[in-house]
This record gives structure tokens, sequence and C-alpha cells, in this order.
């Protein structure tokens, strides 16, 4: 089984999100759980919801709380947020920004990946320019990252739950899967 938490800000599309990956997941053949965690429910206010998934049935009916791997749709999260939270060693951590991290200390023994998702969704007109939908991009990065679900699955579930904007969702999903850049494991050397 894997498990992947996502962390963002509430009108980023953080739930919707793991709901188009939960799709994208079933339509590849797993047994899929999606579910969020609200705290305040209000624009901007941290976010956080769930993907579990597997080929065999899937019996645990808990939270999230050690997750192979975790997308995070807003990096400012990352100075409020501990998202390593639980996280298995060598999972992936993917940052929707412009650059990594400047101090990659925090990650040690994870493998990093960052894409722009907030360019790609301004290029292609998803949200404004204050609030950016990341949501889409970032599913094409983590299609990218994991190899998994394929990007026609990731296009699938986008026609069939995105039906506003659904050419432009599909292009920036496209986008992201092309600039995702995967740094890898941070090791200690690289922290020093």
């Amino acid at each position: 089984m894997m498990e992947i938490r996502f962390h963002g800000r509430g009108g980023q599309g953080t739930v919707i999100a793991s709901i188009l990956l939960s799709k994208a997941l079933f339509q590849a053949g797993y047994q899929v759980q999606s579910f969020p965690v609200f705290g305040v429910e209000r624009r901007g206010a941290p976010v956080e919801a769930y993907v579990r998934f597997d080929k065999e049935p899937i019996l645990v009916r808990t939270n999230v709380y050690r997750p192979d791997h975790v997308v995070v749709q807003d990096h400012t999260l990352l100075q409020s947020v501990d998202v390593t939270r639980g996280l298995k060693k060598g999972g992936w951590i993917i940052i929707n920004s412009p650059a990594p991290p400047d101090d990659v200390s925090p990650f040690q023994g994870f493998q990093l990946a960052y894409v722009d998702a907030s360019r790609i969704a301004l290029r292609n007109k998803l949200g404004t320019r204050t609030h950016p939908i990341v949501n889409t991009p970032m599913l094409g990065a983590v299609s990218r990252v994991f190899d998994m679900p394929s990007m026609d699955a990731i296009a699938a579930a986008i026609r069939e739950e995105v039906p506003r904007e659904t050419e432009r969702n599909l292009k920036a999903a496209r986008d992201a899967y092309d600039e995702v850049r995967r740094i890898g494991l941070i090791e200690q050397k690289q922290v020093s």
C-alpha cells in the first residue's frame, strides 16, 4: 500500500488534487481512498488531503500518519508546517516552487523535486495572479516523479472532473510533467 499526503492552502485546489489523483489511480487499476482534513476552512488556511492506494483491497480506515510521499502545493508552508512529519525515509517531497529550497537540511534522508506550478497555472490562466490554482500542474509533476499514474490517466480524470477550463488544466498538467526538476535524495554531504 502507498500513501500520499498533500499540503496546500485553502483555495489552491488541494482536495480536488487528491480526488483527481484518486480517480486516475482507480482508472489505472488500483483500489483507492481519498479524504481531506480541514482546520479552519478559509481561503489561505493550511489544508491537508490524503490518498491511499494498493492493488489489493484496502481495509485501513484511519488518517495517514506515515506517508510514503508528500506533495506541497505552496512553498511558503515550509516555514510553518513540518511537511516531513511521519514521512518515510527515502520518500519524495514535491514542492511548488520556482527553485529548490535554500536550506535542504530539513529534507535530509528524503528525495526532493520542485516545479513552478504557480507560474504554470498563471501561464495557462488558472486562477488569478494572487491566487493561482495549482492542483492540475502538481498532478503532472506527480505523474512524472512517481512514474504513475500515467499522464493519460491524469488527463482522463481531469476531463471527467474539471468541467471548466478543461483544456487549460490539461495543458498545465502536461507543462508541469515536462518542467518538474528532480534533485533526488538529500544526503548529509549536501547539507554541510
